[in-house]
């Protein structure tokens, strides 16, 4: 019988009831983990999370370090702001727990580095919660890449840009507490998945620019007005970024812009190319000297991630439901999970050259 996990989660917020608990919640239905202390800054989102999501006298505190000093607890999830993920991450780890830690992986590229280092001194599973790389459009993307229909991939193209749709909740718009705007917070998600794709990890030079532009009062947004004086990060970001073997992937992404086109990922190799637009996958190819277009609807009889995992979840269960099952499934069979932290070290690399780059308004060479 596969052991029970027991689980804490510092970080009870919107990004732990969206995702973390529920996806959770469904693995404590079947007996394969106990969630068991819930901790947040403001107790009262803790103990509703508790009282919900909770096994039978589960903990609730505002101290992560009582959570993570449990010698009863195996895995940690991290959901707290972006400038606790390196620190809380680290001292769960030496404390003998598993870390999956919510997506950036730290504010700082350094925070991110240290954090793949105690990983391996400490022997823990650690993992970043980019669970975009789950939904079954996007997996079965990666596997035509892997089995080499696109060929060399050199050139990319990722946008995940929103017309006005800056979040007016948590701390999003504090530099301070996040390290920056939609570049960290949603861009991140479509870098992540490009190098992936691409299974391209060395960055060698970047070119960015950011923008404040349309940081003013009574602004039409999605989620509500918001106050201009509290937001000290862009509002929309763009980059060009190479890698050592020449590769180069185009980089937009905005909370506010004038702009209102699909979110894509474009991938263009030296045999064919692809693209995914909202949750549509198209091949463009050359079959006998005539140029085709091929639209493809993966579905999970035809991933291979899912077969090897004999996943039988009702096909509306992806995204976060999929991240939660292998990470679940990495730490009792002793396996890489699916987001290795070296990865989701190279992003926070990437994103942190282009931060510079737009600050200093000079090419980013990475050393």
């Amino acid at each position: 019988m596969a052991k029970v996990l027991r689980v804490g989660f510092i970080g009870c917020g919107g990004i732990a009831t969206g995702k973390h608990l529920p996806a959770q919640a469904r693995l404590q239905d079947e007996g394969r983990v106990e969630l068991v202390a819930f901790c947040d800054l403001k107790i009262e989102r803790a103990q509703a999370a508790a009282e919900k999501y909770g096994a039978p006298g589960a903990q609730v505190t505002a101290d992560y370090t009582e959570v993570i000093a449990r010698d009863d607890i195996d895995v940690i999830h991290v959901l707290t702001e972006n400038v606790g993920h390196a620190p809380i991450s680290i001292a769960a780890m030496r404390a003998g727990k598993h870390v999956m830690c919510e997506k950036p992986m730290a504010k700082t590229y350094q925070e991110a580095l240290e954090m793949c280092k105690v990983a391996k001194e400490t022997g823990k599973k650690l993992t970043i919660g980019y669970q975009t790389r789950f939904d079954k459009e996007n997996l079965y993307l990666k596997q035509i890449c892997d089995e080499g229909m696109l060929g060399d991939i050199y050139y990319a193209r990722c946008v995940y840009t929103r017309r006005r749709g800056l979040p007016t909740w948590g701390v999003f718009t504090d530099k301070e507490k996040q390290g920056g705007g939609p570049l960290i917070d949603i861009a991140t998600h479509e870098l992540d998945r490009t190098l992936w794709y691409m299974n391209n990890y060395e960055p060698d030079r970047v070119l960015g620019v950011t923008f404040q532009k349309l940081n003013y009062a009574n602004s039409a947004n999605s989620s509500g007005p918001w106050n201009p004086d509290e937001m000290d990060v862009e509002d929309s970001a763009f980059a060009i970024i190479k890698m050592k073997n020449g590769a180069t992937i185009m980089l937009e992404c905005s909370w506010c812009l004038n702009f209102n086109v699909p979110n894509a990922s474009v991938l263009c190799g030296t045999k064919a190319g692809a693209d995914r637009m909202e949750n549509k996958i198209r091949l463009n190819v050359d079959h006998g000297q005539t140029l085709m277009d091929i639209e493809c609807k993966p579905d999970k009889y035809s991933i291979n991630l899912v077969k090897d995992l004999n996943w039988d979840r009702r096909t509306q269960y992806w995204g976060k439901d999929l991240e939660a099952e292998t990470f679940y499934r990495a730490i009792v069979e002793d396996k890489d999970p699916v987001v290795l932290p070296e990865q989701a070290a190279v992003v926070s690399r990437i994103l942190e050259g282009i931060y510079i780059s737009a600050q200093t308004g000079k090419e980013y060479i990475f050393e």
